[in-house]
């Protein structure tokens, strides 16, 4: 039992939160792209992705793993990005620091979801069964190359953004 919740349900939970902090992040980064802001969006996004995080400190455990690592950069970076948009309002630098530190935060949230499909989806589990193999290498390169492409175009228009206004 987790929060009163048996495991599988517990483990349901999130893994719900986890996908909607994906789906509402890649809304996010959309905007971003487009130097839009959505306060509703950006609200879910940054709601579910730290529920996200804390969710997986929860999950029994007997030494410290990978994905705890994993956890506290992605809640140092929601720390960050929430103290930007919230705190600073993303004045001068803070609208720089904030995109850095959502697509961050989306990143990692994917990173996560391409590793526990290579553990629970057969088919990709019988490619790289110790996650150790080319196609999950290629897999969380592409996605760290996407992330890091469009996390810079992203970076750019706040920076022109920011000096606009400025």
């Amino acid at each position: 039992m987790v929060l009163g919740l048996s495991l599988p349900a517990f483990t349901l939970l999130h893994v719900v939160l986890s996908l909607i902090g994906i789906a509402t992040g890649l809304v996010v980064l959309a905007q971003l792209l487009r130097a839009m802001a959505s306060g509703l969006w950006t609200g879910i996004f940054l709601t579910s992705t730290v529920l996200t995080s804390v969710t997986g400190f929860l999950f029994p455990f007997e030494k410290f793993l990978p994905s705890h690592a994993v956890g506290i950069l992605s809640l140092a970076a929601l720390a960050t990005a929430i103290a930007a948009l919230y705190g600073f309002h993303l004045r001068g630098g803070w609208g720089r620091t904030y995109v850095v530190c959502a697509v961050l935060s989306l990143y990692l949230n994917v990173f996560v979801l391409v590793v526990q499909s290579f553990l629970k989806i057969p088919a990709l589990h019988a490619m790289a069964p110790t996650g150790t193999e080319a196609p999950f290498v290629i897999a969380q390169l592409l996605t760290f190359a996407v992330f890091a492409f469009l996390g810079f175009r992203a970076f750019r228009k706040a920076v022109v953004v920011s000096s606009e206004t400025a």
